[in-house]
């Protein structure tokens, strides 16, 4: 499908007016419940997508925060799930739910450490342990992770499982993963084994792996569901991270779709392991939760996890993205690089931000539902325009070239929450204590 081109039928002046009557001031977010009730009317919905512009803005996250507990404390909301890695989420999760811990060692070690280590993260975790705390087991709500990364732990954590369940099938399970343990210390390098053929595909292996589990074989053994479901759903994301791995030298778009895809899947079982009709809350990049149809990225052939959940779950996914002008963000400036904080630009002229800057609000709802917005939203479909999207890596030189892409806000999310400054997340360092103490899961 052809590029959409930008061709606006209006000037931003004459947009302003319109936008202007379209933003609902929202109060600081530190009054998380006034915060979080200017988003009740997306709590009938049965997921809500919350976005962020960047992976390391301190607003978006405490932002996300106070949306998430309104959601959960008013709305029935149980399952959070992020853009994480399964087997660290689980961690947290066993932590939030006073449940045992399936592995041990530190949570998200690797790069980019600070995407989820850092305070902020840490301080809705505190309170999800404590609202926990005062549930019944089976209403606690979960933290899960939704990424495909993970190929080492995620091995690590089936083969622990079955050695504790089921010794022979642990053995199995050690011969077919063989094929991928050269690996996982850099699991791009088996997909660049197989692309130049050194290396014979471990597909069937994870596979057979997978369909294993999947025929629930170890539950006569064991009395412990929980952790069969976390080691089937690790053996998918060894599965997922297999492919992955072989296509991403290969094609971008398709590496992409796969991941989004596994996200969404997760997202699905996540559903269907919960109780019946159990409402989710996605963590994730704007990238990732906003209607990729409505942007650049799905007019060259790219999907995603928000427009997935459009097509599956039509008016009951509810998209919001989140976005910025100017500030500090955490990011590195290249790939495995040193966390730095860096200065955000303003944004470009012509840019759906530049376009909220003028509007002169600090922080606001661009909520496209209501009545008040209808002319706004109009008005901004008629043609995109640029949006920005910062992710772990930040090049401010080459900034429209890196972090700029076109979209048509109203289409690719059905809410906007708008900050004119955000500053970075704060980092928190490795954990010197052992999984257990007082300061678990971060060892604060």
């Amino acid at each position: 499908m052809p590029l959409r081109t930008t061709s606006r039928s209006a000037d931003d002046a004459d947009l302003l007016g319109p936008i202007r009557a379209a933003l609902h001031p929202l109060p600081p977010i530190e009054e998380a419940g006034a915060f979080g009730q200017a988003f009740d009317r997306f709590g009938a919905a049965r997921v809500v997508l919350l976005g962020e512009a960047t992976h390391g803005s301190s607003e978006f996250y405490r932002a996300r925060s106070a949306i998430t507990r309104r959601l959960i404390e008013r709305h029935g909301f149980t399952i959070v799930a992020a853009e994480a890695d399964w087997p660290d989420a689980a961690r947290l999760d066993a932590w939030v739910r006073d449940r045992p811990a399936s592995t041990d060692g530190p949570v998200f070690a690797r790069f980019p450490r600070w995407m989820w280590r850092n305070a902020e993260v840490h301080d809705f975790l505190a309170w999800l342990r404590a609202h926990n705390a005062r549930q019944a087991p089976e209403r606690r709500v979960s933290f899960r992770g939704l990424d495909l990364y993970s190929l080492g732990a995620s091995v690590e954590a089936v083969l622990s499982h079955l050695d504790a369940h089921d010794p022979e099938a642990a053995a199995h399970a050690r011969r077919r993963y063989g094929c991928l343990t050269p690996w996982h210390g850099e699991p791009g390098d088996y997909g660049l084994a197989v692309l130049t053929g050194e290396r014979e595909p471990c597909e069937a292996a994870v596979v057979a792996q997978l369909q294993e589990l999947l025929e629930a074989r170890l539950k006569p053994i064991g009395e412990d569901p929980e952790g069969l479901f976390d080691a089937t759903q690790n053996a998918r994301v060894v599965r997922a991270a297999e492919h992955y791995y072989r296509l991403m030298y290969r094609s971008s778009t398709e590496s992409w779709n796969l991941r989004d895809r596994h996200m969404f899947e997760t997202l699905r079982v996540l559903l269907d392991h919960a109780e019946p009709r159990a409402k989710a809350v996605v963590w994730a990049h704007n990238s990732h939760i906003g209607n990729a149809a409505a942007t650049e990225m799905g007019w060259q052939g790219e999907f995603n996890i928000g427009e997935l959940c459009r097509t599956a779950f039509g008016e009951e996914a509810a998209l919001i993205g989140f976005g910025t002008d100017r500030g500090t963000v955490a990011a590195a400036t290249d790939w495995g690089g040193e966390m730095e904080v860096k200065q955000v630009r303003p944004a470009l002229a012509g840019s759906h931000e530049a376009l909220l800057r003028a509007a002169g609000e600090s922080c606001a709802l661009l909520d496209f539902g209501v009545p008040s917005a209808w002319e706004a939203r109009d008005a901004l479909a008629a043609a995109p325009r640029l949006e920005r999207a910062i992710g772990v890596i930040y090049r401010p030189e080459t900034e429209r070239r890196s972090h700029y892409f076109e979209a048509v806000l109203p289409e690719q999310f059905d809410a906007f929450v708008w900050f004119a400054e955000t500053r970075a997340v704060t980092p928190l360092a490795a954990p010197e204590r052992e999984p257990g103490a007082e300061t678990f899961p971060f060892g604060l």
